[in-house]
């Protein structure tokens, strides 16, 4: 006789959804895996990040955990060589200002007879003249001493005068006023929309001179724009119009020192 063949039970999913189950599932646990891990006590954390910064082993170690309150010796070692930074980029101070009036009115002499006895040597008396009035000495550049027209970067020819007068200006403690000024001719570029801006823009150019190049305190100088408002003369001619574009530099006498 021949056996009887078994009937094979049916299956109620194909194969290839096991597979995919089993893949499903992991992928599963693991993004779970994911969330719970990505949940910090931020107290538990805190708690473990002080113990471990506060044993002495790590001392030597500088800790990851950026600290919200760094303690109070490390605030007296940064201060400590701040002061000491500050001692050793500053070996050769300007004068001091406990001169009496007398000394500083003998200073002022001096910078002036010094400064015209270059001016006469060197035949600038056409385009800088120096006075004293008594606000201290007064030094008057015409324009074409110092800048192009319509610009406020210094040109190199008469930087030597310049570099003298730091000379002298290092060697006193007086504050010092720059102003610019301009004729009444109209100038609108990008750089410099008014004369405003032009005069403002050229007196700040003389100081950062001193500053950058001659290592002066900042805090003697003033920079002042008065645009074409305060003409030496009627702009009615080439020579006065030459004569109103100028920069003037105040040496002011130490009781009118700005603060």
């Amino acid at each position: 006789m021949k056996p009887k063949n078994k009937k094979q039970p049916k299956r109620s999913a194909p194969l290839w959804m096991v597979t995919y189950s089993d893949m499903m599932t992991l992928i599963l646990v693991f993004f779970i895996l994911l969330f719970s891990m990505s949940q910090i006590d931020a107290t538990k954390f805190n708690a473990v990040a002080e113990s471990y910064r506060d044993n002495v082993i790590f001392d030597f170690m500088p800790s990851p955990i950026e600290e919200e309150n760094p303690t109070d010796y490390e605030e007296e070692s940064e201060t400590d060589g701040e002061n000491d930074s500050e001692d050793e980029s500053q070996p050769d101070q300007e004068p001091s200002q406990d001169i009496t009036a007398e000394e500083d009115q003998q200073n002022l002499d001096e910078i002036y007879e010094e400064i015209q006895a270059y001016l006469d040597e060197n035949e600038l008396n056409d385009m800088i003249t120096a006075n004293q009035t008594d606000q201290g000495v007064v030094l008057v550049l015409q324009e074409r001493v110092l800048f192009e027209t319509g610009e406020a970067e210094l040109i190199e020819d008469f930087q030597p005068f310049l570099d003298q007068l730091a000379l002298l200006l290092g060697n006193m403690p007086n504050n010092v006023e720059v102003e610019g000024h301009t004729d009444d001719r109209p100038i609108n570029t990008y750089r410099y929309p008014s004369n405003w801006e032009l005069s403002t823009a050229r007196a700040s150019s003389v100081i950062r001179y001193f500053i950058e190049e001659h290592s002066l305190d900042p805090t003697r100088f003033e920079a002042t724009g008065y645009a074409e408002y305060r003409p030496v003369s009627d702009n009615n001619s080439e020579d006065n119009l030459q004569r109103n574009r100028r920069v003037e530099m105040v040496i002011l006498e130490l009781d009118q020192g700005s603060s």
